[in-house]
């Protein structure tokens, strides 16, 4: 393209100085000049019309999904119905070297916590007894339950925990398509 402007440029002025007699040096000289091209930035390298579109076509859509685009509802489908999902969570608490570990496998509702199991590992991440615990969501066990979730929230394992995971976990997919659009746009750019 960059070639194809200044060859298109002579070819102009050399027909009008042709087509132009009566010795009006002039008109060529004004048509020349109307013609002339001024590149502005003659550091930039000139990118084909394909890549520039690419790249502009990549600059609107994160522009869009940063600014415009509707938080992704999950839960919400085309029944009508406002299904409640969770995050399965694992929660590794280790005292140190000579003391097993304890895991917990929880759920993390929009709003709560819920225990579901707690385990007792070995360093190895091998189940001390085959004995697996016990259910903790049963009603009879809300009292064990609620000392647990006293435990794990003195370790920062707690609702606002659960409200965090749900938000990010909403907004997770937007957040990768963004980064992976710039990704894209500045391998297009080089």
């Amino acid at each position: 393209m960059a070639r194809f402007i200044p060859a298109a440029q002579r070819a102009f002025v050399s027909a009008a100085s042709k087509t132009l007699t009566n010795g009006s040096q002039s008109r060529t000289a004004s048509a020349y000049s109307l013609l002339q091209f001024h590149p502005y930035a003659t550091s930039q390298i000139h990118k084909s019309p394909f890549t520039a579109n690419i790249i502009r076509i990549l600059s609107n859509e994160i522009e869009y999904q940063h600014d415009y685009a509707p938080p992704h509802q999950p839960g919400e489908d085309s029944t009508g119905e406002n299904v409640v999902l969770h995050i399965s969570l694992l929660v590794d608490i280790s005292k140190g070297q000579g003391y097993p570990d304890m895991e917990f496998l929880c759920s993390a509702w929009p709003d709560h916590l819920e225990i579901q199991k707690v385990y007792l590992l070995n360093r190895d991440k091998t189940i001390i007894n085959p004995y697996m615990g016990r259910d903790l969501r049963r009603k009879k066990n809300r009292k064990l339950q609620r000392t647990l979730g006293d435990y794990l929230e003195e370790r920062g394992v707690n609702n606002e925990l659960c409200v965090f995971l749900h938000e990010y976990m909403m907004n997770k997919d937007r957040i990768e398509l963004i980064q992976w659009l710039g990704n894209v746009k500045s391998i297009v750019q080089k």
